[in-house]
């Protein structure tokens, strides 16, 4: 895989009018995260600020996404019960839905019929879908990411990133 490959930034800035991104893992140790995840550990307070700069550049590409006229959905398959990784996660996600991304979530044993890839991912305008790599330890493995546009790959991508969503539970009423 040559590292010319578009990354996240480049895809999400040429999208369309879709970028939706699948997540599977329970629990995620990206570093730039680490230090907030900690916290929260810690006094059960999460950094829910939009304007935060933990924050701020995230809500800011979003929202000039959506502006755009692109959708962007995040649908999360999660064990129950869910792990405090997720739980964290759940407290930031009123962050996310401010900035103009649409959210749900599906427990894991509601997606046994469901052909999923082997990563996370985003798809992009379902024509290109950008596989996250991560270590066993959930933080970003070499290479960190991989960029697929055959139609097999992009349609098992898609496929499950809706049927996910089609069986998911909006954020709003998924309870941790």
């Amino acid at each position: 895989m040559s590292r010319n490959e578009p990354g996240f930034e480049e895809l999400l800035a040429s999208a369309k009018h879709s970028a939706v991104h699948l997540e599977m893992r329970d629990a995620y140790g990206v570093g730039d995260e680490a230090a907030d995840f900690e916290t929260w550990k810690r006094t059960g307070r999460r950094d829910t600020d939009p304007a935060s700069a933990y924050w701020r550049p995230w809500v800011a590409l979003v929202r000039s996404t959506v502006a755009r006229g692109v959708t962007v959905r995040r649908a999360r398959v999660v064990s129950e019960p869910v792990t405090d990784y997720i739980r964290y996660e759940h407290a930031g996600t009123p962050v996310n839905l401010h900035a103009g991304e649409q959210v749900r979530w599906l427990p894991r044993r509601r997606a046994s019929g469901i052909a999923l890839p082997g990563n996370d991912c985003w798809v992009f305008d379902g024509e290109i879908v950008l596989f996250n790599h991560f270590s066993g330890e959930g933080d970003w493995s070499e290479p960190g990411w991989e960029v697929r546009s055959e139609p097999a790959v992009v349609e098992l991508a898609s496929a499950a990133f809706e049927a996910v969503w089609e069986h998911g539970i909006p954020h709003e009423k998924f309870t941790v």
